[in-house]
Formats: structure tokens, C-alpha cells, sequence
């Protein structure tokens, strides 16, 4: 088992589409009449797969941030993109108008770093350079002393 993609609510594709394109994803394919809306499949350039779908209902019967079924709040926290180099990847995201926060070091180190953006609906996103070595995730060595 393991996870295929998230979908997103958003409220303006256009702008979500720009906004996740100047982050670095590039889009698949598209399904334009569901029960939820349209869908649009994004992926970063190095994956193989779909990591993102973007749901947007032009009718706005499907509202951003609530349930489908309880008609609660759902709420995100984040989600994280492993980038190869924080110096570049700000400097990108910088050059298509997109603020990111000042990148800090959980270990202290100069080559683990995370920073924080926003996109249009308010998802946060975090962007974490891993030390030269580690895995391309978080794995149980993470936490052995």
C-alpha cells in the first residue's frame, strides 16, 4: 500500500495553476466534469506519478475547507516538497513573486534546512532540503538515538 496523491480544493484554478506551476509542478491531464468539479493532475518534474489534484467547482456548490460528507471543517495542515537546494528553489520561487519564509535548520546544520509558503487558498507548504545522505523521506531511522 501506499499513498498516490492528495486532492485540493481551490478556488480559482487559474491562479492555483499558476501558483503551482511556478512552484515547479507541471500538469498531466485534466477531468473536467465530476461530481466534485473539475480535476486537474500535477506532478513535480521527478516523480514518476500524479502527487497532487487539483479540485476546482466553477459553480462553487463544493465549498474550500469543508467536508464533503459532514459539511465540516477539513482542515490541512501542510504538506511537504523535498527540494534539492533551498538557496535555488527560493531564488525561483522568488522570481515568480512567491514569498517564502527565511529557511531555519531543525539540527543546526547548513545542509538540512525547511522554509514555509502559502498558497492561494491558505495550504501551507513546507520545503525541506534533506543532509547530503539521507533517504528521499522520513524513515524509523529518523528517530533511533
Amino acid at each position: 500500500m501506499r499513498t498516490l496523491h492528495f486532492g485540493l480544493r481551490v478556488v480559482d484554478l487559474e491562479r492555483s495553476l499558476a501558483f503551482y506551476t511556478a512552484v515547479g509542478y507541471e500538469t498531466i491531464g485534466s477531468v473536467p466534469d465530476t461530481p466534485f468539479g473539475s480535476l486537474t493532475m500535477l506532478k513535480l518534474p521527478g516523480d514518476a506519478f500524479v502527487s497532487i489534484e487539483l479540485v476546482h467547482d466553477p459553480a462553487g456548490e463544493h465549498k474550500v475547507g469543508v467536508g464533503e460528507q459532514s459539511g465540516e471543517q477539513s482542515v490541512l495542515n501542510h504538506f511537504v516538497i523535498q527540494v534539492e537546494s533551498m538557496a535555488a528553489t527560493l531564488t525561483e520561487l522568488a522570481a515568480h513573486g512567491i514569498e517564502a519564509e527565511a529557511p531555519v535548520s531543525p539540527d543546526g546544520s547548513d545542509d538540512f534546512l525547511t522554509s514555509w509558503l502559502t498558497d492561494p487558498d491558505g495550504n501551507r507548504i513546507e520545503l525541506v532540503q534533506w543532509p547530503a545522505g539521507h533517504p528521499d523521506g522520513i524513515t524509523g531511522a529518523d528517530w533511533t538515538d
